[in-house]
């Protein structure tokens, strides 16, 4: 079989999408060893990507120049709030349909639109072009914004069409496909249409990165080392485990003795969390470091992981973080709002708390305390959920189960 994956973003750093989409390329070739494996790759700017780690037969790289021309920003100032449409949108959009629309795409069995970010540049890109027929349409995140759980964008008319562009886009795709059965659910509903959205949940393959660099990785200094790393963002509350740690330690000189909390944070006042917390010097709170040495950190010096979900209400994305906390065999502690995508996968109710309990997070996180000073043993909270079998499984049903609608 051949395929061909249009992918946005395959930095190997500082992107989750990035990540994802490199390690989706090393699942789809363990599970098709023998097939072309084509990539055509979208990408904003210059950069490094370490693309000879990835597994495939070629590799088209393209940078878009994405500068807006004067007169259409000028003009946009008025047109968007007269016609609802951005013509600053629309120019980038056809940038990346220019590229899309010269791919010889009759050659190829199966191909992959994915997404990056909130955009979803190269989907909208492919609008009104033959690929789509054919194209499989990753969607990473939900679209338009204002759908995006845990988001405080308004429900304007300006969203309103970017729903209804999206919409001719899914019409005249082969099908559709998200991260996270919650996501495909809600899409489905939302665009009101008859395709099935289909569920391909984010992986984590170490063959495709670089994991060599252990310049900045912090030395646990207590036997049991407590660690969150990612973005403060949608809903996304740290203080709620926070305040539940610092109780914990309060109350309990040996958790005062044998613990640390660990956080490497962006999108948020790191300051201000500082110094709230800065008569617990249990808490130690740093900026974000590269993707190797983040990995080092939660891989050999954490002996607890915590994931923190979108909220306070709902969150329908996988996180990206999720697959490789799995490859990882430690404990931990999914920080979740009632409905989310983290309860329907992992099955054992201790690695997950309510996001709005505080109790409830600290009688779990002192279980892990306590059950980690004793042992070290190999844990598996999402079961086979990212084997290679089940990444197969799941994405056989895609491609063949879609040649029928």
């Amino acid at each position: 079989m051949k395929f061909l994956i249009i992918a946005q973003d395959l930095r190997a750093w500082g992107t989750s999408e990035g990540i994802v989409s490199r390690s989706f390329l090393a699942k789809l070739r363990i599970a098709y060893p023998q097939s072309i494996i084509d990539v055509v790759y979208l990408k904003q700017e210059d950069s490094d990507d370490q693309l000879e780690l990835l597994p495939v037969d070629s590799i088209n790289e393209c940078v878009l120049d994405l500068k807006i021309p004067f007169f259409t920003k000028w003009v946009n100032k008025i047109y968007w709030r007269l016609f609802y449409i951005s013509l600053i949108r629309t120019h980038i959009h056809r940038l990346y349909g220019s590229y899309i629309a010269k791919i010889d795409h009759l050659e190829y069995d199966h191909i992959f639109i994915r997404s990056a970010g909130t955009g979803h540049e190269t989907i909208l890109g492919s609008k009104d072009l033959p690929i789509l027929k054919k194209a499989i349409v990753n969607f990473h995140d939900p679209y338009p914004l204002f759908w995006y759980p845990g988001s405080e964008t308004p429900l304007t008319n300006l969203e309103l069409f970017k729903l209804k562009e999206m919409f001719e886009v899914i019409s005249q795709s082969k099908t559709c496909m998200s991260s996270a059965s919650l996501m495909s659910e809600d899409l489905q509903s939302l665009y009101g249409c008859r395709k099935k959205f289909y569920n391909l949940p984010h992986q984590y393959d170490a063959s495709v990165f670089d994991l060599s660099d252990v310049s900045t990785v912090l030395k646990k200094n207590k036997k049991i080392l407590i660690s969150y790393h990612g973005a403060i963002q949608f809903g996304r509350d740290v203080n709620v485990i926070l305040d539940a740690y610092k109780e914990l330690v309060d109350n309990n000189h040996l958790y005062k003795e044998n613990t640390e909390f660990v956080l490497r944070l962006k999108g948020i006042d790191i300051k201000e969390l500082e110094t709230k917390y800065a008569k617990i010097p249990n808490i130690i709170i740093l900026n974000m470091s590269s993707f190797s040495n983040s990995c080092n950190e939660q891989m050999h010096e954490a002996d607890i992981n915590i994931i923190l979900e979108n909220g306070p209400i709902c969150c329908n994305i996988l996180v990206g973080k999720a697959p490789f906390l799995a490859a990882v065999e430690k404990p931990i502690l999914s920080i979740s709002p009632e409905r989310s995508e983290m309860r329907r996968i992992i099955t054992d109710n201790q690695y997950i708390a309510s996001c709005t309990d505080k109790e409830e997070i600290k009688q779990k996180l002192e279980n892990f305390i306590v059950n980690r000073m004793n042992s070290d043993e190999a844990v598996y909270p999402f079961g086979d959920y990212f084997s290679d079998e089940n990444f197969k499984k799941m994405l056989d049903k895609i491609l063949f189960e879609s040649n029928k609608q």
